[in-house]
């Protein structure tokens, strides 16, 4: 079993992974300066520190204490319009702040490390579905600091002997029975769609449907948080070999935001009210991953990841997230 520091643990992506970890035998420590992840969402089996990974002297001190075996990098500024119009910050907090953790890592002797990237490194892409090796133009600040971090492991692989995994993620989504998606401000669609379900939302914006896309809406890739943390877990086979690998994990398969919306209101069995707005920037039309190299060389296999079970599971959480938050304030 392995001892594995998880950064960004109470967010979205990085609970659930750190509970998939948990429930398998790991040992599990989160650090989470709490910016936009939840206390509430930390599994209690797992050691945390409110942290920020950019705090060298705080880090220092973590890692004097604690050895590891790995680290899950998951902390990271991920609102693509925010990093449209504030670019800086993501600068600062997704690269900056990312080599001062790196160079405590390395001061430690830990050479293991899971890289959470994201499709944002290709941009608008050449081709469907994309491959890793395809060029990577990114179109907003985000994507291109996930690039450049990337870039920054392939030198340390190189020079330090590291071994690193980065999985650049397709629209992760879906959610477990205790763990889902919330964001403050909330830019995701199905999320989105259900909060206006829910009557937390008047309506629904689809950003632009004058794309060239069969029904002028953005085309997704979508795959359910509980497939993204297996990916994670076959990583851990893959540790202790000093090179750099990258996986896409996506399905090979898009759906258009207009083909989503009418399977919320499919599983939902009601309307949800929608309207057409302006586009947004930094939205490429397509985005779709070939995961051809995740499962040959992982052994990768996604089992969750039917529309159906995504936006189901995402609803189902949510009714039980809302009736547990009703039930706290009648205390």
């Amino acid at each position: 079993m392995a001892d594995v520091l998880v950064t960004g643990g109470a967010g979205y992506v990085g609970s659930v992974c750190s509970s998939e970890l948990l429930r398998l035998g790991h040992r599990v420590t989160i650090v989470d300066d709490l910016s936009t992840g939840f206390k509430n969402s930390v599994p209690d089996e797992a050691c945390f520190f409110e942290l920020d990974i950019g705090d060298r002297r705080g880090m220092q001190s973590l890692l004097r204490d604690n050895r590891f075996d790995v680290v899950f990098h998951f902390a990271a500024k991920a609102l693509i319009p925010e990093s449209v119009c504030n670019p800086g910050i993501f600068f600062q907090e997704n690269v900056a702040a990312g080599i001062t953790m790196l160079e405590v890592l390395r001061e430690a002797g830990i050479k293991n490390f899971i890289f959470s990237s994201s499709a944002a490194v290709y941009g608008i892409p050449e081709k469907v579905p994309i491959d890793e090796d395809d060029r990577k133009e990114p179109v907003n600040s985000y994507g291109e600091t996930k690039l450049i971090f990337e870039r920054i492991l392939n030198w340390y692989a190189q020079a330090y002997g590291w071994s690193v995994i980065a999985f650049r993620y397709f629209n992760a989504s879906g959610a477990t029975s205790d763990l889902g998606e919330r964001h403050d401000p909330e830019t995701h669609i199905i999320p989105l769609m259900l909060q206006v379900a829910a009557q937390e939302r008047e309506v629904f914006s689809i950003y632009g449907d004058d794309y060239d896309t069969p029904d002028g809406t953005c085309l997704r890739d979508y795959v359910h948080v509980l497939d993204i943390a297996r990916a994670h877990i076959c990583a851990l086979q893959r540790m202790n070999q000093p090179r750099m690998s990258l996986y896409n994990i996506g399905l090979g398969n898009s759906f258009s935001v207009r083909q989503i919306c009418n399977a919320v209101e499919e599983v939902l069995g009601k309307p949800v009210r929608v309207r057409v707005a302006q586009r947004r920037e930094g939205d490429p039309p397509v985005l779709c991953a070939s995961p051809c190299r995740i499962v040959q060389e992982l052994g990768w296999k996604p089992e969750h990841s039917s529309l159906q079970e995504i936006i189901s599971s995402a609803w189902h959480w949510k009714i039980s997230h809302l009736e547990s938050q009703a039930t706290a304030s009648l205390r």
